[in-house]
């Protein structure tokens, strides 16, 4: 069984800055991509930005310049830290990784989401 728990969403004024963290534990043999997503009210749930085991990085046009993904391996934890709030990022976030189990085994797990808000 694999747990993600996610931390440090808020309320924030606009242009205001929030860090999320999501730390990954259980049993896990390795862990590929991770990622944020986020989910407003009656929006689908969308990418917001990943990361991949080396570092490699990829984010929504809506958020780009303005948040930054990254992880520590030997913690198994994500970060997104986000810069120049806007009302329109005001979602549930919620943290994805792709474990690896075992050497030839892996699924998708998702975090409990944490509420982010942007007032203006």
């Amino acid at each position: 069984q694999v747990q993600l728990v996610e931390s440090g969403g808020g309320l924030v004024q606009a242009g205001g800055s929030l860090r999320l963290s999501c730390a990954a534990s259980g049993s896990i043999f390795s862990i590929n991509a991770m990622g944020w997503y986020r989910q407003a009210p009656g929006k689908q749930r969308e990418l917001v930005a990943a990361i991949t085991s080396g570092g490699s990085t990829n984010y929504a046009d809506s958020v780009k310049g303005r948040f930054t993904i990254s992880r520590d391996n030997a913690k198994n934890t994500v970060y997104l830290q986000m810069n120049s709030l806007k009302p329109e990022d005001t979602a549930v976030y919620y943290c994805n990784a792709e474990v690896a189990v075992g050497p030839h085994l892996g699924y998708d797990y998702w975090g409990q989401g944490t509420q982010v808000t942007v007032s203006s």
